[in-house]
C-alpha cells in the first residue's frame, strides 16, 4: 500500500507565529496601532451618534412624562438642595435667590453632566457584553457613545436653565459664548474620563455599585450647591490653599466656568484667574490619557 503525501503540509520545526505571519494571518482581536484604531473609531463616527440617540430615547420611555424627565430630574434634585442648603443649612455664601438659585440649578446641571457620563462609562462594557462579544469595532465607541447621550441629554436642559437665568435677571451677554468651549472641553474631560471607568468596571464590576458614594462626596468637594471658597474659608476657617485645590477639581472648574458665564453677581470675583486653563489642562490630561489607557486594554473587552 502506497504512501499519500501531503505537499501543503507545513513543516513541524517552522513556529505557528512565523507561519501566520507568512501567510498574512493575525490573532483574531488583536489590538490594532494607535493610527489604526483612531481611523477605525472615525469610521465608527455614525454609530456613535446614532447609538447614543437611541439610549437617549430609551432611557425614559417607560415613563409616561418620558424624555421631560432628562429635565425634571435635575430640577427636582436643585429642589431639594436649595431647601437643605440654601434654606435650612444657610449656604448661600451671602448670595440672594436672584443670584443663588441660578447659581444652584447650573452647578446641578453642569456635575450631572460629568456624574451620569462616568456611572455610564463604568457599566459601558460590562452592559454590554452582547455586543462587545457579537460585533468587531473599536470599543472606546461604547463610553464616548454614553458621554455623548450626556452631552445631549444636557443640552435639552440647558434650554430650561436660560429661562431659569433670564427670569432671576442675569441678561443675555457676549460672556454666554463661553459656554459653547467649556461644555465642549468638558465633553472631552468626561469622554476620557468614562473610558478610564470603563476599562475599571470591565474587570471589576463591582465598581459600579462603589461609584456613586465617590461621586456623592466629589459633589460635595466640588461646591454644586454652595459658594466653595466661602464654605472653606469662612465657615470652616481653613487655610485659603485648601480653598485653591479644591477649586482646581475638574468639577468645580466646569461649573465655574458656566457660572461665570452665565451669572452676573459678586461670584465672578471670587473665580481664579486660572480656571480657564485647568479646563483646558484637564480636557487634555484626561482626554487623551483616558483614551490611550482604555486603547491599551482593547483585545481585552468581553473575554473571561
Amino acid at each position: 500500500m502506497s504512501e499519500t503525501t501531503h505537499d501543503s503540509a507545513p513543516p513541524r520545526d517552522v513556529p505557528l507565529a512565523e507561519l501566520a505571519a507568512r501567510h498574512g494571518l493575525s490573532v483574531s482581536g488583536a489590538r490594532p496601532s494607535l493610527p489604526q484604531y483612531v481611523r477605525q473609531l472615525w469610521g465608527r463616527r455614525h454609530f456613535i451618534v446614532a447609538f447614543s440617540q437611541a439610549k437617549l430615547t430609551a432611557q425614559y420611555s417607560q415613563a409616561k412624562l418620558g424624555q421631560l424627565w432628562q429635565v425634571f430630574t435635575p430640577l427636582l434634585n436643585a429642589l431639594v438642595y436649595f431647601l437643605i442648603f440654601g434654606v435650612l443649612l444657610g449656604g448661600r455664601g451671602g448670595m440672594d435667590n436672584s443670584e443663588y438659585i441660578p447659581f444652584l440649578v447650573t452647578g446641578v446641571f453642569v456635575f450631572t453632566f460629568t456624574q451620569a457620563s462616568v456611572l455610564a462609562g463604568v457599566k459601558s462594557i460590562s452592559g454590554n457584553l452582547g455586543l462587545v462579544r457579537a460585533l468587531h469595532f473599536p470599543r472606546a465607541s461604547l463610553p464616548i457613545s454614553f458621554s455623548l447621550q450626556q452631552l445631549q441629554q444636557l443640552l435639552f436642559s440647558m434650554a430650561i436653565l436660560v429661562v431659569i437665568v433670564v427670569s432671576f435677571g442675569h441678561m443675555p451677554s457676549f460672556a454666554w459664548l463661553l459656554v459653547v468651549p467649556v461644555l465642549a472641553l468638558q465633553f472631552v474631560f468626561n469622554a476620557g474620563l468614562a473610558m478610564v471607568m470603563a476599562r475599571w468596571g470591565s474587570s471589576t464590576p463591582d465598581l459600579a455599585q462603589l461609584m456613586p458614594f465617590i461621586l456623592r462626596t466629589w459633589m460635595y468637594a466640588s461646591g454644586v450647591m454652595f459658594p466653595l471658597r466661602h464654605m472653606v474659608e469662612t465657615r470652616a476657617n481653613w487655610p485659603s490653599w485648601v480653598a485653591d485645590v479644591l477649586s482646581a477639581n475638574p468639577a468645580a472648574v466646569y461649573m465655574d466656568l458656566v457660572r461665570y458665564a452665565l451669572i452676573d453677581g459678586d461670584y465672578r470675583d471670587t473665580i481664579p484667574a486660572a480656571t480657564g486653563l485647568y479646563a483646558l489642562g484637564w480636557a487634555l490630561v484626561v482626554g487623551i490619557g483616558g483614551f490611550l489607557y482604555f486603547w491599551k486594554a482593547e483585545e481585552r473587552y468581553g473575554r473571561g
